[in-house]
């Protein structure tokens, strides 16, 4: 038999609950279920994801199953290296050229045969609902008909209507944000503002992370390159700063509103001109002239003015620390980054963000998002500091808190020092396009059956979570996000 008469119906059958993640006791559950049919529908707003925008702009055919739903989701990859696939046997190149990609059929087999190593995790949720419900299967994956599902998905992809731009349309997106590298010219950005065909919003977001480690190998060109896309010498600190600034207004005559950065810890003190310039110096001869404290107190000056540079043109500042970056040399060394060994560290913000938060803290229009992988910190430093500061936002659980359990306890952590109106919104962080409204319905179910957890304890009455529903997926992102 080939894999074209394979039937297409040989395993366990896959149809996701109606009321999946909605509360057991039934008197509850009624209540979630009003709930979140209140907002079931609602357009989706996605302030911070990763899906790169000429994918839009584009509009070609996605290329297959694999290189859609797979390769391209570290979330995935990282589950299944963990189990002892190859990071080569899911489809990802290494960067020196050498080495053979196995073909996407190969790739899907691959993941089907290990699906219950995604029991009960959210990846398994995402790929359930987005298989049910965009690409209509009804089995679960398993080596029986890896096969014939593969050819499915893959005819499915031929149909204009699994384009990107009517699955943009088809998944009610009202707002998606890119993450663009400072000196992008946007181009793919301003063809989509420019085509009359796409009506849907698509915004930049400036992502300049490398400008803040001076010790990282190619440091010296980032900045450099920062400088020739400003046409402004970066060969000082000042300069830099100047260059910086002339790159952000570029991005928000695009649509940006917002930054997105990710440092090692959240330090910010300043420092004076003088070491500004005497590090940045440094740091141009080469990371050998560079002591690592230098190097750590150059970033912290970093971070402090990037706050100083969002009070004066307005975007949104978004910091997410505490995270190890590509954890396994070698598999960094082999794949480059964004391959799944991106790994929690130990977060804190009250302390390392006091003097920007001194500073910047209570400046109106400045808004700064805190997210976080260190969950610990919920309670005891973002939802506190959200709840002093009109700055601070409590930033969505986020990758590996990504998930239903972590969301709930992070309504639970962060409620009560700030209610819902500091908190940010659902963000799906994501570079797999069609797992978006997966994503999204989640957090929508997991605040469904947190709300009617509340109303049911007569802590708040049901209109008020009717409302509380409807302003976390609209009023609350568009206003932290400023969309």
């Amino acid at each position: 038999m080939t894999s074209t008469d394979a039937p297409a119906d040989t395993g366990r059958p896959m149809v996701p609950h109606p009321d999946r993640l909605f509360p057991a006791d039934p008197t509850t559950r009624s209540v979630a279920r009003r709930l979140y049919d209140e907002v079931a529908e609602a357009p989706i707003l996605s302030p911070h994801g990763h899906v790169p925008a000429e994918v839009l702009a584009d509009d070609e055919p996605f290329p297959d199953p694999a290189a859609l739903l797979v390769t391209p989701d570290h979330y995935v990859l990282r589950l299944l290296h963990a189990n002892g696939v190859p990071l080569d046997a899911l489809g990802r190149a290494p960067v020196d050229g050498t080495g053979v990609v196995p073909p996407g059929r190969a790739v899907w087999r691959t993941l089907a045969e290990h699906w219950d190593d995604f029991l009960a995790t959210p990846v398994r949720a995402w790929f359930e609902t987005e298989l049910h419900d965009v690409f209509g299967l009804t089995e679960e994956p398993s080596g029986a008909n890896a096969d014939a599902q593969y050819d499915r998905l893959a005819t499915a992809l031929r149909d204009p209507g699994m384009r990107p731009r009517a699955l943009f349309d088809r998944f009610r997106i009202a707002v998606l944000a890119t993450t663009d590298d400072p000196t992008s010219d946007l181009a793919a950005h301003a063809r989509l503002a420019a085509d009359p065909a796409f009506s849907g919003r698509v915004i930049p977001t400036f992502r300049a992370d490398a400008v803040f480690e001076p010790s990282r190998p190619g440091w010296r060109d980032v900045v450099a390159r920062i400088g020739e896309a400003a046409g402004i010498d970066t060969g000082t600190h000042a300069g830099l700063l100047e260059a910086l600034r002339t790159r952000r207004r570029y991005f928000i005559e695009h649509g940006a509103t917002a930054t997105d950065t990710g440092v090692l810890d959240a330090g910010s003190a300043p420092l004076s001109p003088v070491d500004r310039e005497r590090i940045h110096a440094a740091a141009l001869r080469g990371p050998t002239a560079l002591t690592p404290d230098d190097a750590a107190a150059y970033r912290h000056d970093m971070l402090y003015r990037w706050a100083e540079m969002s009070c004066e043109d307005g975007l949104v500042m978004q910091l997410h620390a505490g995270v190890h970056r590509n954890h396994h040399r070698p598999s960094f060394e082999r794949y480059g980054s964004d391959a799944g060994h991106d790994l929690p560290a130990v977060g804190g913000f009250t302390a390392p963000l006091r003097p920007l938060l001194e500073a910047f803290g209570t400046v109106p229009g400045f808004h700064l998002v805190l997210f976080t992988v260190d969950e610990t910190v919920f309670s005891r430093e973002v939802g506190p500091l959200a709840g002093f500061y009109p700055a601070v936002y409590a930033g969505a659980p986020w990758w590996f808190l990504d998930t239903p359990g972590a969301m709930r306890r992070f309504r639970e952590a962060v409620t009560d020092s700030a209610s819902f109106a500091k908190t940010s919104g659902f963000i799906d962080d994501t570079r797999a396009f069609c797992s978006i409204p997966a994503r999204h319905d989640t957090a929508r179910r997991v605040d469904a059956a947190y709300l009617a957890d509340l109303v049911v304890t007569h802590r708040i009455s049901e209109e008020a979570a009717v409302r509380t529903a409807h302003r976390l997926v609209s009023d609350i992102p568009r206003e932290v996000f400023k969309l």
